[in-house]
Formats: C-alpha cells, structure tokens, sequence
C-alpha cells in the first residue's frame, strides 16, 4: 500500500450517497450536509458551485468539482439565483420555508429533480463519513477543486453515469468503489497540476529511497520499526535516510510513524467492537497503556475521550 492509498483507505465510501439530479431553471441547491467531501458532475447544461468563502465557479459539461467540506455551499444555474431547495445532513432535502421533498422530487432509481428531461444533469457522490486517516489528504485539497473536461481524460465518469441508475444486487458496494476510483484519479491528476502545489508527502512518494520508506510504513505500521530497520530496507545509511525523509517529507520518519499509527488508531477505536488494547496491537503499540499515553501526549486526550467524543 502506498502513501495515497492508505490516505484514501481512510474515507473510502460505505454507504456513500449517490445521485442524479435531474432539473430545469431556475434551480438553487443551497448544501449543508457538512459533508466531508463530495463529487460533482456535470453531464449537460451548466452549473454554477459558490462556495460560503472564495469566488463562484462556472461548471459545463464533462467538467467534474469536488467540495471539502464541513462548511455549506450553494449549486445553482446561476451565481445570482436565491437558495430554493436546503440538503440537510443525511441527505434529507427541504424547501427553503422548510417543506420535506424527498419524495415529492423522486424520479426514480437515484435520480431527483424539479423535471425528468430538465436542461441540467450531474451526478453528484458524497463521502458522509470524516476518518482521522482522511483527514491529511483533505487538507492537503483545496475547498474547491475543478478538473475542466479538456484536462484530463477519464472513463470513470461515462461508467458512473450507466451504473447509477441501476437497481441490481450489489449494487451499493460497486457505486462505492467505482467513486473511490474516480475520487483517485481526480486526486492524481490534480497533484499533477503545478497550481496544486502538491504536499510533501505526495511528492516524497517519487523518490526513491523516501517514497519506499512511506510505502513500508503505511504497509505494516505495526511492525517494530526504527530509523535503522528502514534504512536497512531502503538500502542507505540511517543518516541518509533520516535526512532525506526530513527534507521531502518534513518531518523525521519516527514522527511521521507515530502521527500515522494515531491517525490509524483514532479511526478504528469509532469501531464499535474496538477496544483500546485490540487497537493498540493493530497500530504497533505492545499494550493499551502504551497507546493511551501516545495518544494523550500528541493529542490532549485519551483514547476513550476520542472514542466518545466521535
């Protein structure tokens, strides 16, 4: 597992909400899902995403945005056109006065809007789920992405819109992927980009001695790792490879390990059957005590705290 793969692992859709919608101007979807992000396609017409801070972006078709949230959003024909329709956390859509359309905009197998042959189509995926491990990938996206059609090229987005309105077994769990493959490759082509300003540690994974170093440890962080077993792997000197790691990355490879473990463990203990211990074993700490400290000491608060506070 690499670096970005691992990242990824971290809020890969389960249960993910997926839909068309279907709509004819005037239409304005003010979001407040606080979602942590979320995917939007646009298949025909155009589209315009404001987010609460920052200018309003224009979207045609082909053309797909991804939203970070929690902070709330507008989707509308038109920058100017008031807030009609409030989507809610849970997906749960109201008019502005309040009203509950779900159902009275159902257009059939995951499909809604205000008409069925309406001039603005786009897909639309949201992850509801915020994961620790997700949380240094999202930082490291703006609040507002756009992959223009002309920028890239991706067969994910026709397969999408073939398979979101069917209704066969399965057929969540293959929804769930297939938009964790396209959040992948919207997230590849846009480090891509030299306006993305990449993070160090996307960047560290083409190196050869680092990013082979941060492949081994998001691979097997419980293994008893140190600075001299890494480098032994890696084929250089300890002090090769601590200051390589530091220099690329920007922190040492310990550190780097022990932020990554945290991040494992804070999102495991939100399982329901995870007790401290099992955790503890899973992330490379030898018993609860020991991980309860590391936890304390990086992030202010026990392990039962976090768990309680998810």
């Amino acid at each position: 597992m690499d670096a970005l793969a691992g990242l990824l692992d971290g809020p890969r859709a389960r249960g993910a909400f997926l839909m068309r919608s279907v709509l004819d101007p005037p239409w304005s979807l003010r979001v407040e899902d606080r979602a942590p992000l979320t995917l939007i396609s646009l298949v025909r017409g155009e589209a315009w995403v404001v987010p609460e801070h920052g200018a309003a972006v224009c979207l045609r078709p082909g053309d797909i945005a991804v939203v970070r949230g929690p902070a709330p959003y507008t989707v509308a024909d038109t920058p100017d056109t008031p807030p009609r329709i409030v989507i809610h956390p849970g997906q749960l859509s109201t008019s502005t006065e309040g009203d509950e359309l779900c159902e009275t905009m159902d257009l059939g197998v995951r499909t809604w809007g205000n008409r069925p042959d309406g001039a603005t189509m786009m897909f639309t995926g949201t992850y509801a789920m915020d994961g620790e491990i997700s949380r240094r990938l999202l930082e490291a996206l703006p609040t507002l992405l756009v992959m223009p059609a002309d920028s890239w090229d991706c067969p994910l987005v026709a397969l999408l819109g073939e398979e979101i309105v069917r209704d066969e077994p399965g057929q969540e769990v293959f929804l769930d992927r297939l938009l964790d493959l396209l959040l992948i490759a919207i997230v590849r082509a846009w480090f891509s980009r030299p306006e993305a300003e990449a993070p160090t540690w996307y960047v560290a994974l083409a190196d050869p001695v680092v990013g082979q170093a941060l492949r081994l440890l998001h691979d097997d962080p419980a293994h008893a790792w140190s600075v001299a077993t890494l480098a032994a792997k890696t084929g250089v000197s300890r002090a090769a490879l601590a200051r390589r790691f530091t220099e690329l990355v920007g922190e040492p490879p310990m550190a780097y390990l022990t932020g990554w473990r945290l991040s494992l463990a804070a999102d495991l203990l939100r399982e329901p059957d995870a007790t401290v211990g099992s955790v503890a074993r899973k992330v490379g700490y030898g018993s609860a005590f020991a991980l309860s400290t590391a936890f304390k000491r990086v992030r202010g608060i026990r392990p039962q705290e976090h768990r309680a506070g998810g």
